[in-house]
């Protein structure tokens, strides 16, 4: 549902701008408010989450989702669209912490883990296509606000279904730590200057004084906030989560993918729809078969290989796969066909970045304490935030200026020219994109060197207090039992080599 809404919106863009009378300028705020609110507070709905229980948190972004959807399909005026899509961001920023958070502490075994993470990988990828369809189907046959209305009914659902099927998790008001106010505003603050830097660069351009001066905003706000956090007793985002290879690798590997990946949506639909004169649901229908080869690759292969393989022999291949994918749009031409030019690519960027989904999610969660995974899951949310925020942005300039190019040496006032002379650019951003992509690659190449190990999916950083919440008994509010921790530097000593004496002193070899 958070993936979906993203894209969703955009196809029912146009009907609402007339409805509603949202002038060219601030129709672009339908979008934005919705990906500064989400973007921007990512790392504190993921930090709320630990502090409060996740379970709780889900619930609220739930059916705060519902309403703010139910407000924007009821919009009377630009204003009242633009706050609840600024409050379903904000209440998505909640809730897709906590659905990775809560993904990782129920499923420990490795084989149940890689099941999960392989369904999820599927749902976050293939969202945005889906997004697509249903924002056809219900613009044309219903009206746009049901792109709105249509959330309402799947969040309450799912509201009662998470009251009555998810663990307690709450934490005791005596066990929770201070929240970190000066971390939580230099950090959301930070990415709220980037998120909001590259969506306006979309209409104002790389050089302008509010651009460059919220990105570079962006980025101080955000190196005094790694300061901060290093000093804090009680961080808003732990540094050794983000330190960790493994946890980092996947992050960028997965925030370069978006670069490229939110770009070629934006792009493709232009494609069908302004040159080969699709339909809105046909546009949506096409990119189907890109959702099936994720859904495929990501629970049938990755899924299955998680276990067995390191995890960058899948996150790298599936990079490359998807650079191939690209490779191939880069041949588009205004009369090319779909099934010869389009369909091949879809499938080759699907079935690769089914492999990159679902182990990136699983090594952003990977050996974390259960009281710290709402902020290692707002940490890969952010980067794909982050990453789909800016490569819109920048492939959407890169496309524009070759167009531009493109057409100043050329009768402009021909259709057929201005349709070359489109495809031309988005051809021109496609290579750009192919090369983040192997960029990213490389990233999950060198950086990312975990192993599947027998257990390896709860292996779990730290002392025995965190082994122990994985592999032992948690008490009510989150940590373990102090039977558990005892247990598990027990194991930790006979794991290190060490002798372990009978009550007689007789030595027994070390035994798991």
């Amino acid at each position: 549902m958070i993936v979906l809404d993203i894209t969703i919106v955009n196809i029912a863009l146009p009907s609402a701008q007339r409805d509603l009378g949202i002038s060219d300028a601030d129709r672009q705020w339908v979008i934005t408010a919705y990906t500064l609110a989400f973007g921007g507070l990512l790392l504190l709905g993921g930090r709320l989450g630990d502090l409060f229980g996740r379970k709780r948190v889900f619930t609220i972004g739930l059916l705060g989702f519902a309403l703010a959807s139910a407000l924007g399909g009821a919009a009377v005026d630009p204003t009242m669209l633009f706050g609840a899509r600024a409050l379903q961001g904000a209440f998505g920023a909640l809730l897709a912490p906590s659905a990775l958070g809560l993904l990782s502490t129920t499923f420990s075994d490795p084989k149940e883990r890689s099941t999960a993470f392989g369904i999820f990988g599927a749902i976050a990828g293939g969202g945005a296509a889906i997004g697509f369809i249903a924002g056809g189907l219900l613009t044309e046959y219903l009206n746009w606000r049901w792109c709105l209305f249509v959330n309402a009914p799947i969040a309450v659902a799912t509201a009662f279904a998470a009251f009555s099927v998810l663990q307690r998790d709450h934490v005791a008001k005596g066990n929770r730590v201070r929240l970190d106010l000066p971390g939580a505003l230099l950090g959301c603050g930070g990415l709220l200057a980037i998120v909001f830097g590259t969506s306006e660069a979309v209409t104002r351009g790389w050089v302008d004084g509010l651009v460059l001066g919220s990105l570079l905003l962006g980025v101080a706000l955000l190196a005094v906030f790694v300061l901060v956090e290093r000093r804090s007793a009680h961080p808003l985002l732990p540094v050794h989560i983000v330190a960790d290879r493994n946890r980092g690798g996947g992050a960028l590997s997965v925030g370069l993918a978006m670069v490229g990946m939110f770009g070629l949506f934006l792009f493709l639909t232009y494609y069908l729809q302004a040159i080969k004169h699709f339909s809105p649901i046909v546009s949506g229908l096409s990119f189907l078969p890109m959702t099936a080869a994720i859904v495929i690759s990501s629970t049938g292969i990755a899924a299955r290989l998680m276990t067995r393989v390191p995890s960058r022999n899948l996150i790298a291949p599936g990079l490359l796969l998807a650079g191939a994918g690209m490779a191939w749009l880069t041949q588009m031409k205004v009369d090319s066909p779909w099934a010869g030019m389009v369909l091949p690519a879809e499938l080759l960027l699907g079935f690769g970045m089914g492999l990159v989904f679902m182990p990136a999610m699983s090594l952003a969660t990977l050996g974390v304490a259960p009281n710290e995974a709402g902020a290692a899951s707002a940490t890969i949310n952010s980067a794909q935030q982050v990453g789909g925020s800016f490569g819109t942005a920048l492939l959407n300039t890169i496309a524009a200026s070759a167009t531009a190019t493109f057409l100043a040496t050329r009768i402009a006032s021909d259709p057929a020219v201005r349709a070359q002379g489109a495809v031309h650019g988005y051809v021109v951003a496609t290579w750009v994109a192919m090369g983040i992509l192997l960029l990213a690659a490389l990233v999950a190449f060198v950086m990312i060197d975990h192993r599947p190990e027998t257990g390896g999916a709860t292996a779990v950083e730290g002392g025995p207090e965190e082994a122990a919440a994985v592999a032992g008994v948690r008490a009510v509010d989150g940590r373990p039992s102090p039977r558990a921790a005892a247990m598990a530097d027990v194991k930790a000593n006979v794991r290190a080599g060490d002798a372990v004496r009978t009550e007689a002193g007789a030595e027994r070899p070390p035994a798991d």
